[in-house]
């Protein structure tokens, strides 16, 4: 191995490592604010990706229908939870016009828009738009009422999240896989490194959303809120700060990471229904290195990630998965002996 392959191949991984860091960053902050180790995160890339794939076809994505499943399926709930805690008939049909309102309305745009064929950017803000209800949807449905259960309990749910969203994929998008154009075409040389201008776009983007996360938690009201309810949930609920709205807005930024994700690494790859396994456990084990609870070890993790993942498919490519997922085993270890742990009451 030179030095040029050397840098081609450091370039590919943190290109990769970028996405990662995406998706190491959302795995930490669901686990801090909630407790729950959302397997299902890779699965926001996937319909991210998918579902701009298919509006490029001039088709309505399947993912509006399961926004209305979803979304129907809460104002169910809705109903079921007034009527049992004797709210009036108004009060409900205020929760049921706020659970519903959005996803009828951006259904309704994205069944419009779909055939027009819009540019690639509207369409990616569109889809964007679509996707990002789903993580506060499946909050209520699958976690809202269990957000007091033991973290094994929420990870249980969670594989089973994960099976669900997986066979929805293929029921919405199919068997084949899709790849979509990318967001600039430009290519840029520099010495032995050729730069795309999608590598661009990846980089800027996932220093973007770093930065605007930093700045959330840091200055806003609301960042501030979700840290306290990292920290210590019961002093949090005390101080006012529900929990529930946390668990929900964690879940509505995690969703909007993971389709973000999806568009961005949409044009690099070909994906599949069940491509986001794979990518958002890469994140996992990113947010492994960082213990599930620091942001910057998370981006650090993230990179080495897809580092390994780089030069372990140019020394032995059949078993660059291997390699990524057994790396995570001294990290284990590592802590194991490092931090006390007791067991879970």
């Amino acid at each position: 191995m030179d030095f040029t392959i050397a840098s081609i191949l450091a370039l590919d991984g943190v290109t990769n490592g970028a996405i990662y860091a995406l998706l190491a960053l959302a795995t930490v902050l669901l686990f801090a604010v909630t407790r729950v180790i959302f397997i299902p995160q890779g699965e926001f890339v996937a319909y991210g990706a998918l579902t701009l794939a298919i509006m490029q076809t001039g088709k309505v994505p399947g993912t509006v229908w399961f926004l209305l499943i979803l979304s129907s399926s809460v104002a169910v709930t809705d109903v079921w939870q007034g009527v049992r805690h004797h709210l009036s008939a108004g009060r409900i049909t205020r929760n049921v016009t706020r659970t519903l309102a959005y996803p009828l309305f951006i259904s309704a745009v994205v069944w419009w828009a779909a055939p027009l064929n819009l540019p690639l950017l509207a369409q990616a803000v569109l889809t964007l738009a679509l996707v990002t209800p789903f993580g506060p949807l499946i909050y209520r449905l699958a976690y809202e009422r269990l957000a007091d259960a033991t973290v094994l309990v929420l990870l249980i749910v969670s594989v089973g999240v994960h099976f669900a969203l997986v066979g929805l994929g293929l029921f919405f998008f199919g068997a084949e896989g899709f790849r979509n154009p990318s967001f600039w075409d430009e290519r840029f040389t520099m010495g032995p490194l050729a730069l795309s201008g999608q590598t661009l776009i990846i980089f800027a983007a996932s220093l973007a959303l770093i930065v605007s996360l930093y700045l959330f938690f840091e200055r806003s009201l609301r960042g501030k809120a979700l840290r306290a309810t990292a920290v210590n949930r019961l002093g949090a609920r005390l101080m006012g700060i529900s929990s529930t709205t946390a668990g929900r807005l964690s879940f509505t930024m995690a969703a909007f990471i993971g389709a973000l994700s999806g568009l961005l690494i949409g044009p690099t790859t070909t994906l599949f229904y069940d491509s986001g396994f794979i990518i958002g456990l890469k994140g996992f084990v990113a947010a492994v290195f960082a213990g599930l609870s620091s942001y910057p070890l998370a981006l650090v993790g993230a990179l080495g990630v897809g580092l390994i993942e780089s030069f372990g498919s140019f020394w032995a490519s059949a078993f660059k998965e291997v390699i990524v997922f057994s790396s995570i085993l001294p990290v284990l270890l590592w802590r194991s002996l490092r931090d006390p742990h007791g067991e879970e009451h």
